[in-house]
Parts: C-alpha cells; structure tokens; sequence
C-alpha cells in the first residue's frame, strides 16, 4: 500500500462516535471535547489482486496478509429494502446508512491506520487501539472493557474475521462499536451500530451478515 497517503480518522468520524453515550469507568476517560484538528485522507485504493490469502482472518492469520493485500467493505444496504443512504461516501472512507425506521444506523469506515499507534504482527491490540482513537482514550483504557467479535469474510453469513468492540448503553439508546486493524497491510475497518429502538445487537448481527470485509 502506498504509506505516503497516510490515513488520518476523519474528523467527522470522531464527532460521530465521540458524541456517543458511553458508561462506567471507560466514560470516564474521554474527553469531553471531540477533536477537531484531525486531517482526512482517501481512503485506500485497490492495488493487484493477489491469490495469496489466508482462508480466514482471525487475529492471528492477519499477518498471513500480503503487504499488498487490500480490504474493504462489502456494501449491499444499498440495495436493502429496510434500510436507506444517511450520509454518502465522502471520500475520505467513511459512510452511512440508517434503517428506514428511523431507530437504527450503520456507520463505516475503512482506511489506512498509520496515524493509530498499532502494534505489528498483533491484530487484536492494534484494533484495541483503533478503538481507543475513535474514542479520545487510549488502548489500556479500552482493552479491559472491549470483548472479541466477528465480521463475515468474502461472503455473509461466516465469522471468519475476528474483530474487537465496544457496547455502550444509556436511556435505553444503545451502539455497537467494532473494529479490526489488519497490521500487515496497514489497514482497518470499524462498524458502529446505534440504536435508539430495538434490538441492537440483532441489527448489528444484520449489518455483519450483509456486509462481509472483502480482501484481494
């Protein structure tokens, strides 16, 4: 991948998520002041396909991940009867879309993470510290109340690419947090489900299963 576009997590991804209500002691920790000084950056481009591929994407098998590999989102809400766009793709990875009930959305992101302070070869402590940037915190802070999860690999429906994630709860409004750094390539993906009806974490399973992290 080319490192010299350096992804930086938008601003508008820090307001969105820092905005959520959290609980306990990680509340505790988060600046009450999302930053603002944040720079975006495209997010990455397609390189050549490479057949070279590990059969599944736990944390593990990510540093099976050629350097070249590149990983994205699979997108079908698009094409979902029960949900709509709620914030188009800017460009800079980030994109959203809420159900058309109004009580749920699903925001993505995908992107470089060299502006994260990850750890190489350990996907696990490095998707800890995507979350803590996401949150204004730090991974020691997010780790002990982060659990491990899974998104779908290729096609939905698996769970075959491990992740870690967050659950946050207040006035019967709850969200869903996840992400997975893949430090090999110097990528990462983070879903963030928040609903203020409902069952989250069936919606969360719904957006899992629909939309798999493709890797070429």
């Amino acid at each position: 991948m080319d490192t010299t576009r350096s992804l930086r997590l938008t601003a508008t991804v820090i307001v969105a998520f820092a905005a959520l209500p959290l609980s306990g002691c990680l509340a505790a920790q988060i600046p009450s002041e999302p930053q603002t000084n944040v720079e975006p950056s495209a997010a990455p481009e397609p390189t050549e396909p490479s057949s070279d591929l590990p059969a599944t994407l736990s944390f593990a098998d990510g540093a099976l991940l050629p350097e070249s590999a590149y990983i994205e989102w699979g997108d079908s809400l698009m094409t979902d009867d029960g949900w709509e766009i709620a914030g188009a793709d800017d460009g800079n990875g980030n994109w959203s879309y809420a159900t058309t009930d109004g009580t749920c959305t699903a925001q993505f992101w995908q992107g470089f993470t060299s502006d994260v302070q990850t750890t190489p070869g350990d996907d696990s402590a490095s998707s800890d510290a995507i979350l803590a940037t996401l949150l204004q915190t730090d991974a020691a802070s997010v780790t002990p109340h982060a659990t491990d999860g899974a998104f779908s690999y290729q096609t939905g429906g698996n769970a075959d690419v491990e992740q870690r994630q967050i659950t946050g709860e207040q006035d019967g409004r709850v969200w869903i947090m996840a992400a997975r750094a893949f430090t090999a390539t110097g990528a990462g993906v983070t879903l963030i489900v928040d609903c203020a009806g409902g069952d989250a974490q069936a919606v969360f399973a719904e957006v899992v299963d629909k939309n798999a992290i493709m890797a070429y």
